[in-house]
């Protein structure tokens, strides 16, 4: 019985010391590494909430300074955004650009202002938080070619065609979708409007769009596409994610697709355990829909409010590395990446609660059998490609 009880404690011994020298290895390859993440909307959230990212917002947000360098985020694209039917959305965006900003220049010592590849790769050397800017929402530029020009020397380094809405030069696809659309596409100032990103060096992101719109985007742009958060449309059916066609034509086109974290987008069957809460919750959401415009406020509001209950919704991260997994078998690992949308959304995988969580995801894509050289590309090395292949020459 004793040489039983001896064999077992070593058998648990070995095995705990197998564990710890794999999370010491992913640990460091995170360190190593240069970590992007595409998508972030704090600049909203800490709006909204009267917060500021330089704050400690632990229970409050997704995200904070002091938290992204517990993460290890190296390069954060933090999202300009405001809903369509919000008036003077240029306004809005400028606030927002202004408030990033803000945040980059009280903390010098913490965070730099990178607008191209050379700031990239310095804010690295520096161990500094690289901050940039996306615009989610073609609808922020107000139909003029000026405007866009404005957001770019501000420091915008790519726009989302579309949001949730249609603008009258492209369709989204929740409109392609819902059959509200006036017309299906990118007409002729919408091919215009990509021809002078290409010419700016700023990024055609295509998450959100209408299909007909990112097929005539597709076909217009001179330079590789980023997807800034969507995920893949054969393993979650809505219309938010990308079908294969589209997946290999962004790979052929030289494109990055980063990874959305929200349970809806990685997890066919979260609606349907939505729909059960939703039920549950069915008075108090039928009010809150008297008051917001979104239906995605009310269900954030009450996401808050039932935590405990929204926690056994959550599908596991395996779901979400799946997608990576089928983006990858079809085009390759050199076309991925992670666009988390924290502060965005309002239910996430089981194991990412917030931005503290992404050094899982490395430990995950070691363990799936990807190699060092591979996990780098995916964490940033593919963006900074991507990047670099569009700054104006």
């Amino acid at each position: 019985m004793r040489k039983i009880v001896a064999k077992l404690s070593t058998g648990c011994a070995l095995i705990l010391l197998v564990a710890s020298a794999h999370a010491q290895s992913s640990a460091k390859l995170h360190q190593k590494s240069i970590v992007v993440d595409t998508h972030n909307d704090i600049p909203t959230t800490a709006i909204d909430k009267g917060v500021s990212f330089d704050q400690s917002l632990k229970g409050i947000t997704h995200s904070d300074l002091g938290r992204m360098k517990e993460g290890g985020i190296d390069i954060q694209i933090f999202s300009i955004w405001c809903d369509g039917n919000k008036p003077q959305p240029y306004q809005w965006a400028l606030r927002e650009i202004d408030t990033v900003w803000a945040w980059t220049l009280r903390n010098p010592d913490k965070m730099m202002f990178v607008r191209n590849s050379a700031d990239l790769k310095k804010a690295v050397k520096q161990g500094k938080l690289g901050a940039m800017m996306g615009v989610e929402g073609g609808h922020m530029i107000e139909n003029d070619l000026a405007k866009l020009d404005t957001l770019y020397n501000r420091g915008v380094r790519y726009m989302t065609l579309t949001w949730n809405n249609s603008t009258p030069w492209a369709s989204s696809a929740m409109e392609e979708t819902n059959g509200t659309a006036k017309q299906k596409g990118l007409n002729d100032f919408g091919k215009q409007i990509v021809r002078r990103m290409n010419e700016l060096g700023m990024l055609v992101d295509l998450s959100h769009v209408g299909e007909q719109t990112f097929w005539d985007a597709i076909n217009t742009t001179t330079k590789p596409v980023l997807v800034s958060h969507s995920c893949a449309y054969s393993l979650s059916p809505v219309f938010r994610n990308l079908k294969d066609d589209q997946i290999k034509a962004v790979g052929k086109n030289g494109g990055v697709i980063h990874l959305n974290f929200f349970s809806g987008f990685v997890d066919s069957n979260f609606f349907k355990r939505s729909e059960a809460f939703e039920k549950a919750h069915k008075a108090e959401r039928d009010s809150l829909l008297k008051t917001v415009s979104d239906p995605y406020f009310a269900d954030k509001y009450l996401f808050e409010k039932y935590a405990d209950e929204v926690k056994a919704l959550r599908p596991p991260m395996s779901l979400l590395l799946d997608h990576l997994d089928h983006i990858v078998k079809l085009i390759g690992v050199d076309h991925v990446g992670l666009g988390s949308d924290f502060d965005g959304i309002n239910s996430s995988p089981r194991e990412l609660d917030d931005v503290t969580n992404m050094p899982l995801i490395t430990a995950a894509l070691l363990e799936r059998g990807y190699s060092k050289k591979d996990v780098e590309k995916i964490l940033g090395g593919n963006f900074i490609r991507l990047l670099k292949a569009n700054e104006a020459k």
